[in-house]
């Protein structure tokens, strides 16, 4: 019997999110059974060590438009989320993490707007970041100042990875060539019609965070890499200008030899050896960033390894099992 093809898939990658999981079920599908329309929630789990993996899977028992897609180890969350939204079979599709500080309620109302203004993407946007610490605010107005210089003033600004796509838009995710694409940058470079949802975005519901500052480090310097040649013309700018600055020293050292007073321009020789050495540093550090992309890129690894897809694996009922998998 053929499967039929859901009006709405719902994308949630995961890691470790057993803690959460009973919230997230509570209040996803209290959002999606009203909708009234054939859906799918396609939970990705990324290499799950702490019972997420058997959680779900007891999960399906009693949800059966919930879809497991298990990856072989944890490939982080931009190519957990990938492996979604490429394997997701709805008319629209909806990245959310499971985490609740996207709400879910924002759903409905990113596919009215599809609907009614004829939208490939919308967008969910944070209305107010109050909420977060000054070095986050400051940080994340800076990530995004730099994308939008960078990509083009269509990335919206405060906008992550909560979002709702249309079949057309996956389809051409999946003819890009990029293993690993870093999709809020790739998702509007690609210049379908969209809009914007605004929503006040809550905290964790439970567990802990699962990015840290040194991933959000990587996200960013990922995102400039992969979409500008910018910090390599920045690398010939700064070549540039300690040439420069080694001609204005040659010119002061030459100077100071004629007056007889070589010995006391050691400073200007410290300053000079110093800020080269950076300089030279900071270039092949740059020139390695993107020797490395393409060394991944020639490798040719996949970012992600699907170890199992629940479609068409028959629910059993196990009321016990689903209990114990929460508690």
């Amino acid at each position: 019997m053929t499967t039929p093809q859901p009006a709405l898939s719902v994308v949630v990658p995961m890691f470790n999110e057993v803690a959460v999981l009973p919230l997230l079920v509570e209040r996803l599908r209290g959002v999606l059974d009203r909708l009234g329309e054939a859906y799918e929630v396609v939970a990705v789990d990324d290499g799950s060590t702490d019972g997420t993996g058997p959680a779900l899977a007891a999960l399906r028992a009693g949800w059966p438009e919930l879809r497991v897609l298990r990856l072989r180890r944890n490939s982080g969350h931009q190519a957990a989320l990938h492996a979604g939204l490429l394997r997701a079979r709805g008319g629209y599709v909806v990245s959310i993490d499971a985490d609740l500080q996207d709400p879910p309620e924002v759903i409905v109302e990113m596919l009215r707007r599809a609907r009614a203004d004829g939208l490939d993407v919308v967008y969910g946007v944070r209305a107010d970041r109050s909420r977060d610490s000054r070095f986050k605010r400051w940080t994340a107005a800076g990530y995004y100042r730099l994308v939008r210089r960078l990509v083009g003033e269509q990335v919206p600004g405060q906008a992550g990875d909560f979002r709702l796509l249309s079949r057309a838009v996956v389809e051409a995710l999946r003819e890009l060539p990029e293993p690993n694409p870093v999709l809020r940058l790739v998702v509007p470079w690609l210049g379908f019609p969209s809009g914007e949802v605004a929503y006040e975005r809550q905290e964790r519901a439970a567990g802990r965070t699962k990015y840290p500052l040194s991933r959000m480090a990587g996200l960013a310097a990922e995102s400039v890499t992969s979409f500008s040649a910018a910090p390599l013309r920045l690398a010939t700018w700064l070549g540039l200008a300690g040439v420069v600055v080694c001609g204005v020293l040659v010119v002061v050292a030459v100077l100071a030899w004629l007056a007889g007073a070589t010995v006391s321009g050691w400073p200007s020789l410290y300053v000079a050896i110093l800020f080269l050495g950076a300089v030279q540093l900071l270039c092949l550090g740059l020139l390695g960033e993107y020797v490395a992309r393409i060394y991944t890129a020639v490798q040719g690894r996949p970012a992600y390894l699907v170890a199992g897809d629940s479609v068409g694996e028959p629910h059993r009922p196990d009321p016990a099992e689903l209990a114990d998998s929460l508690r």
